[in-house]
């Protein structure tokens, strides 16, 4: 069975949005906020998102230190043993 709205539960007369101006703060909130969902499991680790930012700061510099040392990383040749010495 389909529910009915009851006429007290939409917008009451004396709200005037005729000068009202659509997303007109939107850009404040995509630009300052990204959202991400965290599984059950990843949240009970970080007991707040001070402690998702330095965990996730503290990865990207390790990322960043071991891929400049990779690519640093000059590759040679093995030396080829000599049997029978």
């Amino acid at each position: 069975m389909k529910k009915t709205r009851s006429r007290s539960s939409e917008i009451q007369s004396e709200y005037d949005f005729s000068r009202g101006a659509r997303g007109k703060y939107s850009w404040r909130f995509a630009e300052g906020s990204n959202v991400i969902v965290l599984d059950p499991d990843v949240a009970r680790v970080f007991p707040s998102s001070v402690a998702v930012n330095r965990s996730l700061r503290k990865l990207a510099r390790l990322t960043k230190r071991g891929r400049r040392a990779a690519s640093q990383t000059v590759l040679r040749e093995r030396p080829t043993k000599k049997y029978g010495k």
